[in-house]
């Protein structure tokens, strides 16, 4: 739920991204959009495994999720009230990094809670992407239609649902390793540490690049989505901000609904097939987007779109499970989700700086191209790793 809570409030604010630029100083321009996504998820970068290495030192993850989670929704409070203060758009781009650097906490941290308990890495990392793609659903949908409603909106109702999610929070008992609040290192080492997982440079699990690297891939489309989705059926098909949050949703509800029994069958299947099989569908499916010639076939294929990444997400991160002893959890998930927050940033950038540059064709074909080219290009170290773990340690906890 805490998970859900954050993708919600996150996305309430993508399908009338333009109109809330606007309405905070803004530039009416997808390269202010860029910018101001960005802004959150370089925070995001810088302290996913900051996060992640205090609740392994603390050996508790509930209080960090609270404190993530009020702190991200008073950023959003502030973000309100920039305009009346007589605060540009620089201001906007500085709430929007302490906003992000408090909200990766819940959101990183809350991954964490749920790769401490049993019962199935696959299983458990498809619980985690239910919730993200239902609450990017759900987020798009009523985020578009609080957004013609009025630009701030989506904002105000974004802060309600973090400070739901902090409360909830501390509610929930810690399953974390008693160990890793004794295992002697301190803070600055894990973090330290947790930077070195996330450049691909641990040397007890080098295997960690390859769930990294399509973390990195995986998520490159989604901000790709995110920020050029938006102003692509904005522009090209002229639908308003809530037509696009229902094509935003098309994706995001199939992606949710089947993360769970895809998660189930890459405990049991391995996962060979739902990464590398999975991100090759995917590719083509977001290519076909960008030549859809209706808005019909398009949204259509959106759906598409969502049922291939399903099968690449949960297992995507099921793998990091596999590699990483329990007491490792919250530093690899955090260098995890700096490679993925690295890949939002890539996607923001590619897609504004390419259809700037190009259009939005070229720029569907190189996003939907690179994350062919990386299923091809790891597939051998994806086959080695499953022959490693014919049956995936699922329930070695």
């Amino acid at each position: 739920m805490v998970i859900w809570a954050v993708l919600v409030s996150q996305v309430l604010l993508y399908p009338g991204l333009d109109g809330l630029i606007v309405a905070l100083n803004g530039p009416a321009t997808i390269q202010a959009g860029m910018w101001f996504l960005v802004a959150e998820f370089a925070a995001f970068v810088a302290f996913a495994v900051v996060w992640g290495a205090m609740s392994d030192l603390l050996g508790r993850r509930t209080p960090l999720v609270v404190a993530g989670a009020l702190g991200g929704a008073m950023s959003y409070v502030v973000l309100t009230q920039l305009p009346w203060l007589g605060i540009g758009f620089t201001g906007v781009l500085a709430v929007r990094i302490i906003g992000g650097a408090f909200s990766i906490g819940a959101f990183s941290v809350g991954i964490t809670m749920l790769m401490d308990l049993s019962g199935g890495h696959g299983r458990n990392m498809g619980a985690a992407g239910i919730a993200i793609g239902l609450g990017a659903a759900l987020g798009s949908v009523v985020g578009g239609q609080l957004a013609v409603v009025d630009p701030f909106a989506p904002v105000y109702f974004g802060a309600i649902i973090l400070v739901g999610a902090g409360l909830l929070a501390a509610t929930v008992s810690d399953s974390a390793s008693a160990a890793a609040a004794t295992s002697g290192a301190g803070l600055t080492d894990r973090v330290a540490g947790g930077i070195d997982v996330a450049l691909g440079a641990l040397r007890s699990t080098p295997a960690l690049r390859i769930p990294y690297a399509f973390g990195f891939i995986d998520r490159l489309t989604a901000g790709f989505f995110s920020l050029v989705g938006v102003f692509y059926f904005g522009e090209v098909f002229g639908l308003d901000a809530a037509g696009v949050g229902i094509a935003l949703a098309l994706f995001f509800l199939p992606f949710a609904l089947l993360q769970y029994p895809l998660g189930m069958l890459s405990d049991r299947i391995g996962r060979f097939i739902p990464v590398v099989v999975g991100s090759v569908g995917y590719g083509l499916a977001i290519i076909a987007v960008g030549v859809a010639s209706t808005v019909e076939l398009a949204m259509a294929l959106m759906m598409l779109v969502g049922v291939a990444g399903a099968f690449v997400a949960p297992a995507t991160m099921a793998l990091v499970t596999d590699l990483c002893a329990p007491t490792e959890r919250g530093v690899a998930m955090g260098g995890f989700n700096v490679f993925g927050s690295l890949g939002f940033l890539s996607g923001f950038l590619i897609g504004g700086f390419v259809v700037d540059a190009t259009n939005y064709v070229t720029a569907f074909l190189v996003v939907g191209g690179l994350e062919i080219a990386i299923a091809l290009i790891a597939l051998p170290a994806v086959r080695r790793l499953s022959s490693q773990f014919p049956t995936p340690a699922s329930s070695a906890d």
